[in-house]
C-alpha cells in the first residue's frame, strides 16, 4: 500500500500545476474531459471511489462554469491536483504496469475523497437541488 506521507507529497507537487488550470479555465475543460476517458477506461479498478469520481468531475466542472462557487480554494486545489495527478501517466507507480497502474491514482483520489468528504457532501446536497432531473414532480391527470 502506499504511504500517507508519498500521498501528501504527490498532491503538494502537483498542486503547483492546480494553480495554471485555476488561472486558465479552458485546461480545466481539457482536464476534465481526459480524467473521464481514463476513469471510463480504468472503471473496473476504480469501482471503489466511482461514484464520487464522478461527482468530483462535476463538482470542478460546476465550479468552472461558475455555476458552483461554495468551496474553499484549497479544497479545489487538492480536487484540481488529484485529478491531475490521476491523468498523469508517470507517478508513483506508472500506469503503464498493467494492473496496478491505477493502484495510486485510485489513492490519491481516496485521500483527497476523505480530506473534502463534507464539501463534496454540500456540493451533492447542491446538485441535487438545482438539478432539473431530480425535481420532476409526478404528473397528475385531471379527470
Amino acid at each position: 500500500m502506499i504511504g500517507t506521507e508519498k500521498i501528501e507529497q504527490s498532491i503538494k507537487k502537483y498542486k503547483s500545476k492546480a494553480r495554471e488550470y485555476m488561472k486558465r479555465p479552458e485546461k480545466t475543460d481539457v482536464l476534465i474531459k481526459d480524467a473521464s476517458k481514463k476513469a471510463e477506461k480504468e472503471k473496473k479498478g476504480l469501482a471503489d471511489i466511482w461514484e464520487n469520481l464522478q461527482l468530483l468531475f462535476q463538482l470542478v466542472t460546476a465550479w468552472r462554469h461558475g455555476e458552483y462557487k461554495k468551496i474553499p480554494i484549497g479544497s479545489i486545489l487538492a480536487i484540481l491536483a488529484s485529478i491531475i495527478y490521476f491523468v498523469s501517466p508517470i507517478d508513483l507507480i506508472p500506469d503503464f504496469l498493467a494492473g496496478v497502474g491505477i493502484v495510486d491514482d485510485a489513492a490519491v483520489i481516496g485521500f483527497v475523497l476523505k480530506q473534502i468528504s463534507s464539501d463534496l457532501e454540500k456540493f451533492r446536497t447542491w446538485r441535487d437541488n438545482n438539478n432539473p432531473e431530480t425535481n420532476i414532480l409526478e404528473e397528475t391527470t385531471v379527470e
